[in-house]
């Protein structure tokens, strides 16, 4: 099976950390693969190919602006992953509660 009909999902694509940097990029202005291939120590093709994973993932919209690809950060996928961490909190405060007990109690003790 050709790797192309492989679709990824939003965990898959941000599990790398250059494509997690690349996001971070494309937040803040629409940016060409070759502005964006200034900024990592790697070959446009592979900076290419990280961009590809994002886009299936549906993480970045490229656009044609004449002979030049354009990327910009599509963030409404992230969503998936905000609703899943949320989930975590619970646990995140439960243990920050308790840290703050067991450090406020400690300095009462002193």
């Amino acid at each position: 099976m050709a790797s192309s009909s492989v679709k990824h999902d939003v965990f898959q694509a941000i599990a790398d950390p250059t494509r997690r940097k690349m996001l971070k990029l494309l937040s803040n202005e629409e940016m060409p693969v070759t502005s964006i291939t200034g900024h990592f120590p790697m070959s446009r093709t592979a900076v290419s190919k990280h961009l590809r994973i994002l886009k299936e993932a549906g993480l970045v919209k490229e656009r044609k602006v004449g002979r030049e690809t354009r990327y910009k950060l599509e963030a409404e996928p992230l969503y998936e992953l905000k609703d899943w961490l949320q989930f975590f909190e619970l646990f995140w405060e439960n243990k920050l509660n308790a840290l703050k007990r067991f450090v406020e109690s400690n300095d009462s003790e002193n």
